[in-house]
């Protein structure tokens, strides 16, 4: 049920209304929330922004969905980032403001892998976006165009069932 459930959103996220540039932002910023630990400041911020501007939410999800095993398999990656920023002398005053400040203190920096990730993610956040908003023009362009020739997606889009789909469609 899980695997039909990420397809359904691999599949409405790529074939969207919106642009791939909106897609591949949107995917992007889903990563924020795949790599790093959930419960974090960070990730109400990213939702916020998500949700406030033009990026498509279902490739918000689709990046989410993506990054969730990456973020598991790179853990022992972010902690040593996070233990190097933690302990790097010249960040101490920039950490001890943080856990000291009481709205920032909920963002959990002083947490090595949540640093260790938040970091990453900002290292890789445009070129991660320039990526997928090629990688989603050029799903269109090719594999999309190739799906619709088929005659098993030609007899579904011409179900009763896909019209009704179609109505209720957001």
């Amino acid at each position: 049920m899980l695997i039909l459930k990420f397809l359904q959103t691999l599949i409405k996220a790529l074939n969207s209304d919106g642009t791939p540039g909106q897609v591949g932002t949107g995917m992007a910023l889903g990563l924020c929330l795949g790599l790093t630990p959930l419960v974090s400041l960070h990730n109400l911020v990213v939702l916020a922004i998500a949700m406030l501007t033009m990026v498509s939410f279902p490739g918000v999800m689709l990046g989410w969905a993506i990054a969730i095993p990456v973020g598991f398999a790179l853990d022992p990656l972010f902690d040593r980032i996070g233990m190097a920023l933690l302990t790097n002398d010249a960040l101490a005053p920039f950490f001890t403001w943080v856990v000291n400040t009481p709205v920032v203190s909920l963002s959990r920096l002083n947490n090595t892998i949540v640093l260790g990730s938040l970091v990453v993610w900002l290292a890789v956040l445009i070129p991660a976006a320039f990526l997928f908003r090629v990688l989603v023009a050029r799903y269109r362009v090719h594999v999309f165009a190739r799906l619709e020739q088929l005659k098993l997606f030609q007899a579904i889009k011409a179900s009763k069932l896909y019209g009704v789909y179609e109505m209720f469609r957001p």
